[in-house]
């Protein structure tokens, strides 16, 4: 990093709720937090105030009332709720540019407005599951993994978006542990946490009962819990799911690892639905996101809720400010 705080936005899908959350987010923050969104502002809503920069760091000179834009042409117009096979191309360029900004040191982090995988992959042939997925091939990085924050909870699924059926395959003693050291390391550099508390849950009900509900417990979660713990890393489990996100449980860890998509994500949605943040993990720069899809059933209408997107801009912001410190 350069030392600049200066974070860039997607525009995400023009379709969605993107163009909305944007001018919010700048209304709800200001200056405090300052954003250049990337994207073409024929698709703001109408009667957006905005001014074109050329450079991340200009943003902290526009007035806090109007939304700093780095422009970038769409070659169709956008019509909420129908995402165009046309702008799919121009979806992917914008978060490609705002990865080299990144990587350049001109923004201190990125911040993802929600895109469509099935409208990019018919439009633009998107072979990558989502955004974490792309964003890791953008940074030439092996393993990255996806964490959801907010105040009350921090989550890390090891398997992501893959169906249900394919999980014990798919979780591995190197995908665990991947997972669990970049957790540990994300707590301290990101998060500032010096000795982070990880609390780990079992793939089987009751984490398999020694067996008789399910071996990956028993066999592959607990053997690299202790090799790991034996490092000197804060793990315990594998804890029974069922128990682990109660306030009094939650109150003896700084993260939990889940080993499924639903397992992470039903808790913290139901905690705090608006306000979760997704960061990912084991890039080199910083990127978060709303919690959140396109919303296309209520693009358009102004109805879109900016809570996530505020505080994915915020821990943004905080987590860049740590990484240059």
């Amino acid at each position: 990093m350069t030392g600049t705080f200066a974070l860039v936005m997607t525009c995400g899908d023009p379709a969605g709720i993107g163009p909305e959350l944007a001018p919010k987010a700048r209304a709800a923050l200001g200056a405090r937090v300052p954003f250049a969104w990337i994207g073409d502002p024929a698709h703001l809503p109408p009667g957006t105030a905005w001014a074109a920069i050329d450079h991340p760091a200009r943003a902290a000179d526009i007035d806090p009332a109007t939304l700093p834009v780095l422009r970038h042409a769409f070659p169709a117009p956008a019509t909420p709720g129908t995402p165009s096979p046309a702008n799919a191309a121009s979806v992917v360029a914008v978060i490609a540019r705002a990865v080299a900004l990144a990587q350049q040191g001109a923004a201190g982090g990125i911040v993802t407005a929600p895109i469509s995988k099935a409208a990019l992959r018919t439009g633009a042939g998107f072979a990558f599951p989502g955004h974490t997925e792309y964003l890791a091939h953008l940074a030439g990085t092996a393993r990255v993994a996806m964490m959801l924050a907010c105040p009350a909870l921090r989550v890390v699924p090891v398997t992501i978006h893959i169906p249900l059926a394919e999980v014990p395959a798919t979780l591995t003693p190197t995908l665990l542990e991947d997972t669990l050291r970049l957790t540990h390391a994300a707590l301290r550099t990101d998060f500032g946490l010096q000795a982070p508390r990880i609390a780990v849950a079992g793939l089987n009900p009751h984490a398999g009962e020694s067996g008789t509900m399910g071996h990956e417990d028993r066999d592959l979660i607990t053997p690299v819990i202790a090799r790991l713990r034996a490092e000197g890393l804060g793990l315990t489990g594998p804890h029974p799911a069922d128990t682990l996100f109660h306030d009094a449980a939650r109150a003896t860890y700084d993260a939990a690892v889940c080993m499924y998509h639903d397992q992470a994500l039903i808790p913290i949605k139901t905690l705090d639905f608006a306000g979760g943040v997704n960061v990912t993990l084991g890039l080199p720069f910083v990127r978060t996101s709303p919690d959140h899809g396109t919303a296309f059933d209520i693009a358009g209408r102004g109805r879109a809720d900016p809570s996530s997107t505020i505080a994915a801009l915020e821990l943004a912001q905080s987590l860049a400010a740590r990484r240059s410190g």
